[in-house]
């Protein structure tokens, strides 16, 4: 049983739900597991949320609501977080689930992953993208990018292995002096160890992970799950047989791009070309 320690309600809206969770839940005479069975999940993953490591999305609220018979208060405090949230709908419940994954494998075939950009790449990525925003949607947007990034400075790292096509090491997002920046950045991350990353040479030709960019994200008490993303709209998928088909694909992908340490050496030497 996971079992808030001195949880103050009050210093986040995800506690203040974690602990309204814990009352109702009590109250229905109801231990983590119990409720969990009810719910279609693992009582680890009530204490998740009860310890407000973990909110869960409208449709789980919507179940608890009914179970404990609450009167819609979990869903409405859940519709509430979500309107607080800095990221795109569609991308809210896979930002909190990626900041909780204990390994993250992520494909990338066109731009520099997002936990990887520096704020130059990003901010000239959105405005070649949107190039009607306002300065203050961008700087926004580099800030929650931003804000993301900061995963792969804690002390508990999760494994971060991303396979990129050479694409992204060619495609001159912000001209040369952005991506000298931003390649550097790349290389620095992998020196220290912070992440591993494998490149997919152009000469390749066609390989396993042509269908697009997704990401596989494992947990330490929860069955991994796949993100999936287009331009305006992405998906979470948590179907075992669909997930794991993802993982096949994705271990296929690590069998076709160059092993990490030719990998570094085309990113360093993509590096000297903006260099010239």
């Amino acid at each position: 049983m996971t079992r808030p320690k001195d949880l103050n309600p009050w210093d986040s809206p995800r506690a203040f739900y974690g602990t309204e969770l814990r009352r109702h839940r009590e109250a229905a005479g109801l231990s983590q597991d119990e409720l969990g069975a009810l719910v279609f999940c693992s009582g680890a993953y009530i204490g998740q949320m009860e310890s407000a490591t973990r909110r869960p999305p409208k449709e789980m609220a919507k179940l608890l609501d009914a179970v404990l018979k609450t009167d819609g208060i979990l869903t409405r405090m859940c519709e509430a977080m979500e309107q607080a949230s800095q990221h795109a709908e569609y991308f809210r419940l896979a930002a909190e689930l990626e900041a909780m994954a204990s390994a993250i494998c992520e494909y990338a075939p066109m731009i520099v992953p997002g936990l990887l950009q520096t704020p130059e790449y990003t901010r000239a990525l959105i405005r070649a993208s949107r190039p009607f925003a306002g300065e203050e949607f961008i700087e926004k947007s580099v800030a929650t990018r931003r804000e993301r990034a900061q995963l792969l400075d804690g002390p508990e790292l999760p494994e971060v292995w991303f396979i990129v096509h050479e694409l992204v090491l060619t495609t001159a997002v912000g001209g040369a002096e952005v991506m000298r920046t931003q390649l550097a950045h790349f290389i620095e991350l992998i020196e220290q160890h912070r992440v591993l990353v494998q490149v997919i040479p152009t000469a390749e030709g066609p390989h396993p992970l042509m269908d697009g960019p997704f990401r596989v994200m494992d947990f330490t008490d929860a069955p991994p799950v796949v993100y999936t993303e287009s331009a305006y709209s992405g998906q979470l998928l948590d179907s075992p047989a669909l997930v794991a088909s993802y993982v096949k694909t994705y271990d296929l992908g690590r069998a076709a791009a160059l092993p990490p340490k030719a990998s570094l050496q085309m990113i360093q030497a993509a590096l000297e070309d903006y260099a010239a």
